[in-house]
C-alpha cells in the first residue's frame, strides 16, 4: 500500500512538473528579463538599442528591464551580431539548417533558446541596423500590458529587406499640417517608431525661414541639424529635398545656390542623399541644371564623401527627357547617384528602361494626398472630396498595397512624399512592404494596432482601420457600412479611456465620426434639392419668380435646420485634441493651417453637398431675363439637368455613381480647386476626367442620338472609334459641345465613347482640357 502511494506521489509530481513546463512554454515571459548586448555593436547603436527596449517596454508595462553583461537571470534578451561566435562566454546560435536563411544586409534573426530552467531570446543582426529591426519585430509582436510582457515561445524567425531604400519625407516647414509644431523630442520618438517598423531613411526640406510658420517651436535652421543627429542616433539615412534656384540662367543664381547649400552641408553631422527636383518646383532646362548638379556634388563630397546627388525629371517634356538621358549615355557621370521618380515624371517603367544600370532608381510616391495628386482615391464619392479634401486622415492599406506592388518593382526603393501625420498608417504599410512586398496588409495593420494601442484592442482596431478604407469605396448613400464603422470605433472609444490621449487613436476615431456626419448631411441635402426641383416644376402655374423664391427657401433649410450635430461636435472635439497632442492644424482660422488645402477638414465640414450655391447664382441671372418664357425655359433646363428624358442618359462623369463611365482608374478622376475650395460652380463641374471612356448598351438602333458634353477646353470625341464633328462647340465651364450621332454608328445597340488627348503639353495641367458631364440624348 505504501509502495503504491509512493508511486502515485512520484507520478503526480512528475506530471505536475511536465504540466508546468508545458504551461510555461505556451508563452515566453519577458517581464523579468535582463538585456545582454554585444560590445562589438558600434556606437551609438549599442546605447540606442538598449534604450529602445527599456523605454518602449516601460511605456506599455511599467516594467523596467535591467541591462548588464552577465547571464544570471532566468530570462535573457541577448543582442548580438551574426559574425560573433560567443557573447560573454555563451555561444551565439549559428545558422544550423536550411530553414534558417543566411542573414543579408539589415537582416535579423529572433531565436528562442530554452536550456534547462533558463530562457534566452536572441536578437541577432546582420549589422547594427539589423539589431534595431529585430527589436522592432520583437516589440510589434510581443503582448504587453500592466506589469507583463510575453512572446510566443520557440520562435525562430529571420528576415531581410527586399528593398534597400525605405523612407519617408518629413519636411520641417509650414506646409506640413502638423509636425511644424513638433519638438526635437517628438521627432526623435517618431523616427524611432518608423525605424521599428522598418524605415531606414528620412528626408527633410531645409532652408525654411523662422517666421514662415506660427507653429515652430524650434528655429528651422537648428531643427535641420537636429534631424541629422536623430538619424545618426538610429543609423538612418538623412536626406534633403533641395530645389535648384528657380532660374539658373539669371546672373549669379548658380553660385548663390551652391553657397547656400555648402553652409548647410558643413553643419550636418550626417547627410546621405541630396534630392534636387527637376520640376515641381523648378523650370530649368537640363543644360543649366546638369552643370549645377555637378558642382553641387563636388561641394557635397567635401563634407560627406559617401553622400549621393539625386535628381527627378518631374515636369520634363519629351525634349528635356531625351536631352538628359542622352547626356547620361554619352558622359556616364560619376557624380550622379540616381534618378528619382515622382509625380509628373516620365512613366515609371519607361524611366527605368532608359536609365543606365550604373544608376539607382528611387521612388517618390505620394501617400499623403487624396485628390489633385499622384494617387487619387479610387471611386471616391464627391461629398468626401469636397469636405475631407486633399489631406484628410487617410488609412488605405488595401489600395496602397496594390499600388506598391504595381509601381515599386521598377525602383530600388522609396522615400515617400508626406506632408503630415494624417497618413501615419500608410507610412508603416510602405515600410513593411519594403521588407516583404508579399506581406499580408492585415498582418501589418495588426502589428500597428498591437504596438500603438495594445493587444486587448488590436483585433478590433485593425478591423476598424480597414473599415475606414471601406467607407471611401463608392457612393456614400449606398454604403451601409459607414454607420457600422462608427459603431465599432465608438465602442472602442468608450471602452478604452486610457487611449484618449493617443494621437493615432484620436485620428482614427475622428475620421469615423466625420464620415458618418457627411453621410447624414448628403442624404438630407440631396433630398432637399430633389424637393426644390419639384417646386420648380410648378413654375408654369405659380410663375417663375415665385417658384425660384420657394425653391431657394426650401433648399436653404440645409443651413438653418441642421442634422446630426452630435456627430459634428465630436469631430470638432477631436480636432482640438489633435491640435493639443501633435499640433494638427485642421482649420485655417482656428488652428492656423498653412492653407485651406493643407488638412483643414474642419473648414469644409459643412460645404454644400447639393447645388444650392449654384442655384442662387443661376436664379439671379434668370431674374434679369426680360420675358417669362425665357425664365421658364431656363428653369426647365435646370430642373432636368440630370434627367434628360426617356431613352436618354446623363453621367456626372467622375461621380462614384456614374452609370456608364468605364474609366475609373487611379489617375483619371480629379476635383476642381478654386476660391480656396469654396467654389460656387455646379457640383458636377467640380470633378472631371481628362480623357474619359463611356459605354452604353441596348440603345435603339433605329434612332439618332445627340451627344452633349460639358467641361473645359477641347473635346476630341470618338463614337465607336470614329471622330465626330460638333455642331456646337463652347469651351468654358458649364457651356456645351454637341455632336450629332447618326444611328449607323451604333453597332448592335452598343456604343463606346472615348476622348483623344489634345496636344497641351505646353499647358499646366490645371489649364488642360477636361470633361465634366456627358449626355446621350435620344432624338425624337
Amino acid at each position: 500500500m505504501k509502495r503504491q502511494l509512493k508511486f502515485w506521489l512520484v507520478f503526480l509530481s512528475i506530471s505536475c512538473i511536465l504540466s508546468c513546463e508545458k504551461e510555461q512554454q505556451k508563452t515566453l515571459d519577458l517581464s523579468q528579463a535582463n538585456i545582454v548586448i554585444s560590445a562589438k555593436i558600434k556606437a551609438p547603436i549599442q546605447e540606442t538599442a538598449v534604450n529602445i527596449l527599456v523605454e518602449e517596454i516601460n511605456k506599455r508595462t511599467d516594467l523596467r528591464l535591467g541591462s548588464n553583461n552577465n547571464w544570471n537571470s532566468k530570462t535573457t534578451i541577448a543582442l548580438a551580431l551574426a559574425n560573433e561566435n560567443e557573447l560573454f562566454g555563451t555561444k551565439v546560435p549559428a545558422r544550423d539548417n536550411e530553414n534558417t536563411p543566411e542573414l543579408k544586409k539589415e537582416g535579423y534573426r529572433i531565436f528562442h533558446q530554452y536550456n534547462g530552467d533558463k530562457n534566452t531570446l536572441w536578437v541577432i543582426g546582420a549589422d547594427e541596423r539589423g539589431i534595431l529591426y529585430g527589436l522592432g519585430k520583437l516589440l510589434r509582436t510581443a503582448k504587453m500590458g500592466k506589469n507583463r510582457i510575453t512572446l510566443s515561445p520557440n520562435i525562430d524567425f529571420s528576415e531581410a529587406p527586399e528593398y534597400p531604400l525605405r523612407g519617408h519625407q518629413f519636411g520641417y516647414r509650414n506646409t506640413a499640417n502638423s509636425w511644424d509644431a513638433w519638438t526635437v523630442e517628438q521627432f526623435d520618438q517618431h523616427f524611432r517608431e518608423q525605424v521599428l517598423f522598418g524605415a531606414n531613411s528620412f528626408e527633410n526640406i531645409p532652408f525654411q525661414e523662422a517666421s514662415s510658420s506660427p507653429h515652430f517651436k524650434v528655429d528651422p535652421q537648428i531643427m535641420e541639424v537636429e534631424l541629422s543627429k536623430i538619424c545618426e542616433k538610429y543609423d538612418a539615412e538623412y536626406w534633403v529635398w533641395t530645389p535648384a534656384p528657380h532660374d539658373l540662367s539669371i546672373k549669379n543664381a548658380h553660385e548663390d545656390g551652391l553657397e547656400e547649400q555648402e553652409a548647410f552641408y558643413a553643419k550636418c553631422p550626417r547627410l546621405d542623399g541630396v534630392f534636387v527636383p527637376g520640376g515641381d518646383p523648378g523650370e530649368n532646362h537640363p543644360a543649366q541644371l546638369i552643370p549645377y548638379l555637378n558642382d553641387l556634388s563636388k561641394i557635397l563630397h567635401q563634407y560627406h564623401p559617401n553622400a549621393g546627388i539625386w535628381v527627378s525629371l518631374q515636369g520634363f517634356n519629351k525634349e528635356k527627357v531625351e536631352y538628359f538621358f542622352d547626356y547620361l549615355e554619352t558622359d556616364s557621370p560619376d557624380w550622379l547617384k540616381g534618378i528619382v521618380y515622382g509625380p509628373s515624371s516620365p512613366p515609371i517603367d519607361l524611366e527605368r528602361e532608359m536609365l543606365p544600370k550604373k544608376y539607382l532608381h528611387r521612388f517618390y510616391p505620394d501617400i499623403t494626398h487624396t485628390v489633385r495628386c499622384h494617387y487619387p482615391v479610387e471611386n471616391w464619392d464627391q461629398a468626401y472630396a469636397l469636405t475631407l479634401g486633399r489631406e484628410p486622415i487617410n488609412p488605405q492599406p488595401l489600395m496602397y498595397t496594390q499600388l506598391f506592388n504595381r509601381d515599386t518593382p521598377y525602383t530600388d526603393g522609396f522615400i515617400t512624399y508626406s506632408d503630415g501625420s494624417h497618413d501615419d498608417v500608410n507610412k508603416v504599410l510602405w515600410s513593411q512592404l519594403g521588407w516583404d512586398s508579399k506581406k499580408d496588409p492585415k498582418t501589418i495593420i495588426h502589428e500597428y494596432t498591437q504596438f500603438f494601442f495594445g493587444p486587448e484592442v488590436a483585433d478590433k482596431a485593425a478591423k476598424g482601420i480597414f473599415a475606414l478604407e471601406e467607407n471611401w469605396d463608392g457612393p456614400i448613400l449606398e454604403n451601409n457600412g459607414i454607420k457600422e464603422t462608427l459603431a465599432l470605433w465608438k465602442g472602442l472609444e468608450e471602452n478604452n479611456p486610457d487611449l484618449a490621449n493617443n494621437w493615432r487613436w484620436q485620428q482614427l476615431i475622428m475620421r469615423a465620426y466625420y464620415d458618418a456626419y457627411i453621410q447624414d448631411r448628403l442624404a438630407y441635402e440631396k433630398g432637399l434639392e430633389e424637393e426644390a426641383y419639384e417646386i420648380l416644376a410648378k413654375a408654369n402655374t405659380i410663375g417663375a419668380d415665385k417658384a425660384m423664391n420657394a425653391a431657394l427657401q426650401h433648399i436653404n433649410k440645409a443651413d438653418t435646420e441642421l442634422v446630426s450635430q452630435d456627430l459634428k461636435e465630436k469631430v470638432f472635439e477631436y480636432g482640438e485634441k489633435l491640435f493639443q497632442s501633435i499640433g494638427a492644424q485642421t482649420s485655417v482660422e482656428k488652428y492656423q493651417a498653412r492653407s485651406a488645402e493643407r488638412g483643414a477638414i474642419l473648414d469644409f465640414i459643412d460645404y454644400p453637398l447639393n447645388n444650392r450655391w449654384w442655384l442662387v447664382d443661376e436664379f439671379k441671372k434668370i431674374g434679369a431675363y426680360k420675358s417669362e418664357k425665357q425664365k421658364l425655359e431656363r428653369l426647365e433646363f435646370i430642373r432636368n439637368y440630370e434627367t434628360p428624358g426617356a431613352g436618354s442618359f446623363y453621367d456626372n462623369i467622375s461621380s462614384a455613381d456614374a452609370q456608364h463611365v468605364t474609366s475609373k482608374t487611379d489617375d483619371a478622376i480629379d476635383f476642381l480647386w478654386e476660391n480656396d475650395g469654396l467654389s460656387r460652380k455646379r457640383l458636377s463641374t467640380q470633378l472631371f476626367q481628362f480623357t474619359p471612356t463611356l459605354e452604353y448598351h441596348e440603345l435603339d438602333t433605329d434612332s439618332n442620338y445627340l451627344l452633349r458634353v460639358s467641361g473645359y477646353g477641347e473635346a476630341l470625341l470618338r463614337a465607336n472609334g470614329k471622330r465626330l464633328k460638333p455642331t456646337k462647340y463652347e469651351k468654358d465651364f458649364e457651356e456645351f459641345k454637341e455632336f450629332p450621332l447618326p444611328k449607323n454608328l451604333i453597332k448592335d445597340g452598343n456604343l463606346k465613347i472615348s476622348f483623344d488627348k489634345p496636344d497641351e503639353e505646353h499647358l499646366n495641367w490645371r489649364k488642360q482640357s477636361r470633361v465634366t458631364d456627358v449626355w446621350l440624348i435620344k432624338q425624337q
